[in-house]
């Protein structure tokens, strides 16, 4: 079966039926992320977050395809009952990135996917748009620490456009700003000048590049694959202005969290379910609000690029 993409779903790759006919057709689908439903935020939010993310999309006339590894088979396109699974054992599900993913799959295990895993998976199953909350990358710190996201990495290789708030404003923005330039991958402020950052919607970065319309984002993907260049995209959609944390609120907060997490020796990939979870705790509540709210911004954007993609490549 070749999918509207020209590529082939990978074999080892189980799709739903939903997912698998839309993707043979042509119909926009929309990938998702599960590590944001196991390790992002707290069991019952976390499902009805899920749940709410996929009605919205189909809404939109658009198929969701949230991505996870259980029992070590890379599925695309949950069930419910699947869902439910991942938001309650939480944090126990192993956090799979791409080098984590033989791991899982050889071991028979589930993995709850990274932005950098669904990337991948989404690539091989032939979906091309993914929806998050927000990006990894250079953490603060990182000149003694190394600590910088493998969603950097995937982004400069892998053809899948990613919507996301910015970065999350736990890492160090301006670094992770310059590594995405030096390896090529293309920043696109949705409707804005500056780089969001997460809860807030100014971080005092200017984007390099800019878009207003889904339209206008589908013609430069589709444009930036057909000359060979196989980056995704960095697609900063900004926080809803009525549900932002002010960035002067946050900043302290976040340095908080962040003497936290020193003063515990957190470090690796623990360190940003410990710091999301630690900023939940100091702000009340109030967080957590700031990220569904954004989450749903985001999937909204998604179908509705997903949409204008797909009809860009059935006018080419």
């Amino acid at each position: 079966m070749t999918c509207a993409t020209g590529a082939v779903p990978h074999p080892r790759l189980q799709l739903t039926d939903e997912v698998r006919d839309a993707i043979a057709e042509g119909r926009p689908v929309l990938a998702l992320e599960s590590t944001i439903i196991s390790h992002g935020m707290p069991y019952p939010d976390n499902v009805t977050m899920a749940r709410e993310v996929e009605a919205l999309i189909r809404a939109e006339g658009v198929v969701p395809a949230t991505i996870a590894v259980l029992d070590g088979v890379p599925r695309i396109g949950l069930t419910d009952g699947d869902l439910e699974m991942l938001g309650e054992a939480g944090e126990s599900v192993t956090k799979a990135s791409v080098r984590d993913l033989a791991y899982v799959v050889a071991k028979g295990v589930h993995g709850a996917t990274t932005v950098a895993a669904t990337m991948r998976l989404a690539s091989l199953a032939g979906i091309r748009v993914f929806a998050t909350g927000g990006l990894g990358g250079v953490h603060r710190g990182a000149e003694r620490s190394m600590d910088l996201s493998a969603d950097l990495t995937e982004l400069s290789r892998t053809p899948v456009a990613v919507i996301s708030a910015g970065v999350k404003s736990i890492l160090d923005i301006g670094l992770t700003l310059e590594a995405m330039e030096t390896l090529s991958i293309p920043v696109i402020g949705y409707q804005t000048d500056e780089f969001p950052s997460f809860y807030s919607r100014s971080s005092g970065y200017a984007v390099p590049m800019r878009a207003d319309s889904p339209q206008e984002l589908a013609a430069i993907m589709a444009t930036q694959w057909e000359l060979g260049i196989t980056a995704g995209f960095d697609i900063a959609n900004p926080i809803p202005a009525a549900d932002e944390i002010p960035a002067e609120q946050i900043s302290g907060i976040i340095t908080q969290a962040l003497a936290d997490m020193a003063a515990r020796g957190i470090t690796g990939k623990d360190t940003t379910p410990f710091l999301l979870g630690r900023v939940v705790e100091l702000t009340g509540g109030a967080s957590l609000t700031a990220n569904i709210a954004l989450v749903k911004n985001n999937a909204l954007l998604g179908a509705r690029l997903a949409t204008a993609y797909a009809d860009a490549l059935q006018a080419r």
